[in-house]
């Protein structure tokens, strides 16, 4: 069986994760949505519970894809998971050099790891979860930027909030 891992913090899950996570489901028997806390990001709007909730109902209509948190290092997911492959979706040069090094590190842990990386649909190049992170705070539409299924749990999760 072929597998892969899509990895990110999902703070929301956008269209474009979406599209990658997708287009990996296309490719792989197996695709792992690895929701990592990434502790270096700032202003985070979501609990890691939240964005795990997020993601499995984003990807709930893909049946090869399956979604779950995980605070250690993505090499060992990948490992314990039996993936060979790590899916990163890149939308210009700096997200490349970043994922560049990233693989680099990642086949210095397992050395048996590649890492794929997909160049952002075109639609999707323009956005990022801080983008659609300030559309959540100002009250602005989303249905240009998250998956449909759950625009209505990110309202609930916000509204909640008091956001």
């Amino acid at each position: 069986m072929r597998t892969a891992i899509c990895s990110g913090s999902f703070d929301p899950i956008t269209l474009g994760h979406l599209d990658v996570i997708r287009r990996a489901a296309a490719c792989f028997d197996k695709v792992w949505v690895c929701v990592s806390p990434n502790a270096e990001k700032k202003n985070q709007l979501f609990t890691p519970e939240q964005k795990l909730r997020l993601v499995q109902a984003a990807v709930a209509d893909l049946p090869n894809v399956e979604a779950e948190l995980f605070p250690g290092l993505l090499a060992d997911y990948a490992v314990d998971h039996g993936a060979n492959v790590i899916v990163r979706g890149v939308r210009n040069a700096t997200d490349f050099d970043v994922e560049y090094q990233m693989a680099i590190i990642n086949r210095g842990i397992h050395p048996q790891l590649e890492t794929m990386l997909l160049p952002a649909s075109a639609e999707y190049q323009h956005f990022s979860s801080s983008m659609v992170r300030e559309m959540i705070r100002y009250h602005q539409p989303l249905e240009k930027y998250l998956p449909a299924s759950i625009i209505p749990l990110v309202r609930d999760m916000t509204e909640r909030k008091g956001e």
